[in-house]
């Protein structure tokens, strides 16, 4: 094993040596790549080529267990959301698994979660904890995420909710709201809210060819039954279905009191929610998390530059290094006056970002052959779907960034490709999870991190 590592190793060199000599052909190598020195490539493949190696089973090399092979083919049929939560989830209750509100931002700007050594386990007297720290909905704000830090939890229903009013756009917010509120009476009470739960429990254990909570409460109530000889109304069946058992710790049901429904509804669970603080909620939830994103490239200051910009809008696509180096060099040599982006121009392009579908219908309809856009046309759009203007230096930022050959017209598919990318904020990317497509994936992740 020693020599295939040393022969990796070396052909790592080898390989680290030509990627490099490759770009040196390059005009426009910046200074970080420069640093990124050829026995760092080397190390970085050859680590890799060892890990892939070692995925693959061959006949001297044969698994001892094959319980370690079957969990590894369910793990892999988890949804990227579902990884996701697993992987930055640092608190548990009862085997089910929950994510703190500062995992819940985390989860969604950071790449990797915060180093520990293992999961919290909660207590019943930490569960009453955090419900006195949670604020009613009457104090919500655009700190309330980053103020609750680790005194709060959120399940993985929830946390597929929270996302989803991420890419809401405003006209979406009754939509949303009327979804919950099933009587039609403008009042979502917890009995409604808590729907949401069961829909999405259904949804995942259909999807996985799992019985439904129903069917698994009667096939339990069923064998007790033929095991008793006798049928017990109202016991049983009833104490199983507050328990519904899964391998990762997603599904299962408690009678626990989230942050989100404490939130909404009181301590006590009778308060209800009304359109106008639902609503107020779900805007400050968007403009909380675009605050951590500016202020992370911000350092304090009330703008961020067009470069940093850039690399917002850019950090969640799948472009390889060469390609995502090219579209700053093209920023930087067209953006000759530096006059930055405020935090108020960033949150109205995001809001823009939110009406991507009604653009994309938009632009087509106005262009017909989706040929390249005008600043004029793309302002025009813009207006039209979200009501707001954009300011001219941000329009001209964002031009400078994805006009192919500087006619002064947008790349339109690319451009739109791009920030769907972002919005999504790579849950929608069709990586694979598996293969030498998915090695060469890898590679280029690592590569354009090291850059």
């Amino acid at each position: 094993m020693a020599s295939v590592r040393r022969c990796t190793l070396l052909l790592g060199r080898s390989l680290g040596r030509y990627f490099v000599s490759q770009r040196s052909l390059s005009t426009r190598v910046n200074t970080a790549r420069a640093r990124f020195r050829p026995h760092h490539a080397g190390v970085l493949l050859a680590t890799s080529l060892v890990v892939y190696a070692g995925s693959k089973s061959s006949d001297g090399f044969k698994p001892k267990k094959k319980e370690e092979d079957a969990f590894a083919a369910k793990a892999v049929k988890l949804t990227s959301r579902e990884r996701r939560f697993i992987k930055f989830a640092s608190v548990q209750y009862d085997g089910q698994l929950y994510m703190t509100p500062q995992d819940f931002l985390e989860s969604v700007v950071e790449q990797e979660p915060r180093p520990r050594l293992k999961r919290r386990t909660l207590t019943d007297k930490d569960l009453a904890a955090l419900k006195d720290a949670t604020p009613p909905l009457k104090k919500g704000s655009t700190q309330m995420f980053r103020s609750l830090r680790d005194k709060g939890i959120v399940s993985f229903t929830e946390y597929l909710f929270l996302l989803s009013i991420l890419t809401k756009p405003q006209s979406g917010f009754r939509i949303a709201f009327n979804m919950f509120d099933t009587d039609g009476n403008e009042r979502v009470d917890k009995n409604e809210f808590l729907v949401m739960e069961k829909i999405f429990s259904h949804a995942w254990r259909d999807k996985r060819g799992l019985p439904t909570e129903e069917e698994a409460d009667k096939g339990k109530a069923k064998n007790k039954e033929n095991a008793t000889g006798e049928k017990k109304e109202g016991q049983g069946a009833q104490a199983d279905s507050d328990y519904v058992d899964d391998e990762q710790g997603l599904q299962r049901r408690h009678l626990v009191d989230t942050t989100l429904t404490i939130h909404f509804f009181g301590k006590k669970g009778k308060d209800e929610l009304r359109f106008e603080g639902f609503r107020k909620f779900m805007e400050n939830l968007q403009t909380e998390v675009l605050e951590l994103e500016f202020h992370e490239f911000s350092k304090g200051a009330e703008t961020i530059n067009e470069v940093d910009f850039a690399k917002i809008m850019l950090r969640y696509t799948y472009l390889d290094t060469d390609k995502y180096d090219m579209y700053l060099d093209r920023l930087l040599d067209r953006v000759k006056d530096e006059k930055g982006i405020t935090f108020e121009e960033f949150r109205i392009f995001c809001q823009f970002l939110n009406t991507l579908d009604d653009f994309v219908i938009a632009m087509r309809m106005y262009t017909l052959a989706d040929h390249p856009i005008s600043k004029d046309e793309f302002h025009r759009a813009v207006k039209i779907c979200t009501g707001t203007s954009l300011s001219p230096h941000l329009v001209h930022t964002v031009f400078a960034l994805f006009d192919e050959d500087g006619d002064g017209l947008l790349s339109y598919q690319e451009f739109i490709a791009i920030m769907k990318d972002r919005l999504h904020r790579g849950f929608k990317s069709h990586a694979k999870n598996e293969g030498y497509e998915a090695f060469k994936d890898c590679i280029k992740q690592e590569l354009k991190s090291n850059t």
